[in-house]
């Protein structure tokens, strides 16, 4: 795993610009809020169909990353653009 990936993450979650949870996140998305998104590599087919369907439809970038027990949970929101953009060149 990755700790420049975890550690943004963490830096966003202090930040409050870090939503989990599934409709926590889906909200996000929907709202436009969502600069990214991020869903486990454990999480059911079912999951990572719904997260990758909606953000698709909404034009929002979606990554597999970690799993549930690294994170808690398993899809996360980065709602800040900044933040966002960061840790999108850290996948890439």
């Amino acid at each position: 795993m990755n700790d420049r990936i975890k550690g943004m993450l963490g830096l966003a979650k202090k930040a409050g610009r870090l939503v989990s949870g599934e409709e926590m996140v889906l909200d996000a998305i929907r709202s436009g809020k969502a600069g990214m998104v991020i869903v486990t590599t454990d999480a059911s087919d079912n999951s990572r169909k719904l997260f990758h369907d909606k953000c698709s439809f909404y034009r929002v970038p979606v990554f597999d990353y970690g799993t549930r027990e690294d994170f808690g949970h398993v899809s996360m929101a980065v709602t800040d653009r900044n933040f966002a953009e960061s840790i999108k060149k850290l996948f890439n």
